[in-house]
């Protein structure tokens, strides 16, 4: 995309009140959720100093202040959704505002983005804190047919929540779509209201509202993403699954000998830098399981590269961010680069080039007890590997009942670019390296 731009302050009539607007943060979204002011209305603030942080689908962005003054309003609550562009902030400053510069465009600096390199297109959203109830002068993005049908039925398409590409809506989103004349303020977290007799609240609308029996939670940020994602996953890409168990004794066994010894000491030598190893180990072997499809051009693009996506539990929702080109990475490396990932998730500083451009996807589900899953594929990827817990079974080895450390791999993957025989021979290497790591020691 070109240089993101930030929306130069507005001022009232003497000059001297600016309006900031929540500038275009440069990743090819419409709008953020508010997260908090670090400034209260009264409070004098500097130039570059923070003012808000505000939640996109990626990750918690600072926002600095682009002029200095007085607070004199807020001009959104956290939990907001703000489209890009709305204004966040109104400051007074007695100094003589200058000119916008008309020669160059501003681009965006927030810390962890930068300038993008091409035009991504941008619907805005409208939200209960900025939407009017009366139809938007701009032009929603909708397919001809939506757009038809919208006018027939007397929906407004800027209040319809798009699934087509780069978020147009279609006439599958209109026909579900329920006009609306008044967007109504979302329940938030904590928003307990007590209930009479029968249990319910109404509204003038008789919509309910929560009860002391229900508590009800914003889908914001990351979730809301997340959702999306997830519902795009299983809507267009046809997927399949397949699994197998393998004794990963030898693996076990191998990790708890390398935990002794100089080269990982300082590190966090898990199971799943191991699986991490023997996946990249099979790629190599089988590149087509690391390919997207293009639909545009109805082709298959093969990635000579790995960028692998570790699944991440956090505080704000599932997130995923990727280790570029670790397909190079050592075995120590990867443990390094995947503690990182993990921490750079939770703590809520993962940038939007942390979390973008993944070309394969592990998800660790054994950490919470679990067998295995059918994990959903990844929009832009081919497949995602599940590792389930390991556990101390019984096990035939060398043809006797043995105590062993045994899991459950699950490869789910896209079935236009992987068919059943490259799965089923990935996710058999793949389990191959496990049960016989020493035929890594190579890569290692």
């Amino acid at each position: 995309m070109k240089g993101a731009l930030v929306p130069e302050p507005a001022a009232d009539d003497d000059g001297h009140v600016l309006e900031f607007r929540l500038p275009d943060l440069g990743e090819g979204l419409a709008d953020g959720d508010l997260v908090s002011w670090a400034v209260a209305v009264g409070d004098t603030v500097e130039l570059n100093q923070t003012i808000a942080e505000v939640e996109t689908a990626k990750a918690v962005v600072a926002l600095p202040s682009p002029f200095s003054g007085v607070v004199v309003e807020l001009l959104a609550q956290p939990g907001d959704t703000v489209p890009v562009g709305a204004p966040l902030i109104r400051v007074r400053n007695d100094l003589e505002v200058s000119a916008p510069p008309t020669a160059e465009p501003r681009t965006n600096v927030l810390v962890g983005y930068g300038p993008e390199a091409e035009s991504t297109s941008r619907r805005r959203k409208a939200t209960p804190s900025m939407a009017s109830s009366t139809p938007s002068t701009h032009r929603a993005a909708a397919t001809p047919a939506a757009r038809k049908l919208a006018k027939e039925l007397g929906i407004d398409l800027w209040f319809v929540a798009g699934s087509g590409p780069e978020g147009a809506v279609t006439v599958d989103d209109v026909r579900s779509a329920v006009p609306v004349t008044q967007p109504r303020t979302p329940a938030r977290l904590g928003d307990v209201v007590r209930a009479p007799s029968n249990g319910h609240i109404t509204d003038g609308d008789g919509l309910i509202e929560p009860t002391a029996r229900e508590e009800r939670t914003p889908v914001t940020g990351i979730r809301k993403r997340t959702a999306a994602a997830m519902q795009a996953s299983s809507r267009t890409i046809p997927q399949a699954s397949t699994f197998v168990t393998v004794d990963c004794t030898a693996s076990v066994e191998l990790l708890d000998h390398l935990r002794t010894t100089k080269s990982f000491e300082g590190l966090t030598l898990t199971p799943l830098a191991l699986v991490a190893k023997a996946t990249l180990a099979a790629i190599a072997e089988y590149p087509g399981i690391n390919t997207a499809w293009d639909e545009q051009n109805q082709e298959i693009v093969t990635k000579h590269y790995v960028n692998l996506g570790i699944a991440v539990a956090s505080d704000r929702g599932l997130m995923v961010p990727n280790l570029k080109e670790a397909q190079s990475l050592s075995l120590r490396e990867l443990c390094r680069e995947i503690s990182w990932a993990a921490d750079t998730a939770r703590s809520g500083n993962a940038t939007p080039n942390d979390l973008r451009g993944g070309t394969f996807t592990l998800t660790n589900v054994g950490v919470f007890g679990v067998d295995s899953g059918v994990a959903l594929v990844n929009p832009g990827e081919a497949a995602i590997l599940c590792l389930g817990s390991i556990r101390k079974r019984p096990w035939v080895f060398r043809d006797e009942l043995a105590v062993r450390w045994v899991t459950t791999l699950g490869l789910s993957f896209d079935h236009r670019m992987v068919d059943g025989e490259l799965g089923a021979r990935f996710l058999a290497t793949t389990a191959g390296f496990l049960e016989d790591p020493l035929t890594l020691l190579s890569r290692i």
